[in-house]
């Protein structure tokens, strides 16, 4: 694994492999604290242990059987304000790498786990920092189920428990690697427009009735965009609401 040689201008090209580690993004940061560190640099792992994902849980997975790496780009074209754009490109490189394997059916559920039907495959952790009012680096985070096939959350799947197929974990990587990199140059070269747009047509129940919750309250409402900020914004009977990660949740 850890002599991967993907097909990229610069994510993956440079590789960290550590056979177990607590987080990748926390190897990631460390890494940032003690050296200069280039763009694109790859931090993988067999096993991790303390691994995390959206709203501070816990990203579990078996050792040697998925993929858990941090990526570290350098995205100082963006500003604070437009740091959920980043979120945008990256979830749909991962949604791109996967989408040959899972076709049809295969969504980002916003703002950026990956779900096939009503089941997760997969999630990204964006850790931004920041200088002045741009973006100075960011440590892009992801874990993708592959070939596990036993889960404690009965809404979890790996690419194999879906196809019934046992994958090579260095092959996916390296296609993932491809399609992120892609994704997040049509950011950079200026065409957020054109990436928000397949983010919207991919989107998890977009312009769909679908049951959310907050704060232990239930109620129905249509999906009908995203903000510029990543907020979601719902219809809720003749109101637009936009919601902030923490303040809403899916029914599944």
């Amino acid at each position: 694994m850890h002599k991967i040689r993907p097909k990229t201008l610069f994510v993956g090209k440079k590789s960290i492999y550590l056979p177990t580690c607590q987080s990748t993004n926390d190897e990631a940061a460390l890494l940032l604290r003690q050296q200069p560190v280039e763009e694109g640099t790859l931090i993988i792992t067999d096993h991790q242990l303390a691994g995390r994902g959206q709203r501070g849980n816990a990203w579990q997975a078996q050792a040697g059987q998925n993929l858990t790496f941090s990526i570290v780009l350098k995205p100082t074209f963006l500003t604070a304000t437009e740091q959920f754009r980043l979120s945008v490109a990256i979830s749909l490189g991962l949604w791109a790498g996967l989408e040959s394997i899972l076709p049809g059916k295969l969504k980002i559920k916003w703002p950026n786990d990956l779900y096939f039907s009503d089941q997760k495959l997969g999630g990204i952790l964006i850790e931004n920092s920041l200088q002045g009012p741009r973006l100075e680096h960011a440590i892009v985070g992801i874990g993708l189920n592959v070939n596990q096939l036993d889960f404690k959350n009965p809404h979890a799947a790996s690419l194999a428990s879906l196809t019934h197929q046992t994958y090579d974990l260095e092959a996916v990587l390296v296609e993932l690697l491809v399609k992120i990199e892609g994704s997040y140059l049509l950011l950079r070269n200026g065409h957020y427009n054109q990436l928000k747009m397949r983010y919207l047509r991919n989107l998890y129940r977009y312009q769909e009735k679908h049951l959310f919750c907050q704060n232990d309250t239930t109620f129905e409402g249509i999906i009908v965009g995203v903000s510029e900020e990543g907020k979601l914004a719902v219809q809720v009977n003749n109101d637009l609401k936009y919601f902030d990660l923490k303040e809403i949740s899916h029914l599944i």
